[in-house]
């Protein structure tokens, strides 16, 4: 999968997608270490990267203002990143980049949310 991680997304997390063989780009990476949350959704839309982060704002920007663009949000900490990587990895699993490019993904411990875009 194509992915494009949040600049909250711990190193520990990137390193593990990568290990899994998932196309990962960071926004470091993509020079977007100051980069809007929306410039770096717009990034992750013309990409065709699924965005992975671990900030709870970005359900307001893919349903509110409708960006339109399959977010992962990880619900994780330091103490707890390895169960939600295990989820992660499941979500990964069950679901096809193209299912996930058109949903947004609560990720936790144990149990993931997932919840399609509406088409506008």
């Amino acid at each position: 999968m194509r992915l494009l991680l949040d600049r909250d997304v711990y190193a520990i997390t990137a390193r593990f997608l990568r290990e899994l063989n998932h196309d990962v780009v960071t926004a470091a990476d993509i020079g977007g270490a100051r980069a809007t949350d929306e410039e770096l959704l717009l990034i992750a839309q013309k990409q065709g990267r699924i965005f992975v982060t671990r900030d709870r704002d970005f359900g307001g920007l893919v349903f509110v203002d409708d960006m339109g663009v399959g977010v992962s949000y990880l619900r994780s900490q330091p103490t707890l990143v390895h169960p939600v990587h295990e989820e992660l990895e499941r979500v990964l699993q069950s679901y096809s980049e193209a299912d996930l490019q058109k949903a947004f993904v609560v990720v936790e411990p144990g149990r993931h949310r997932f919840r399609r875009l509406t088409q506008s």
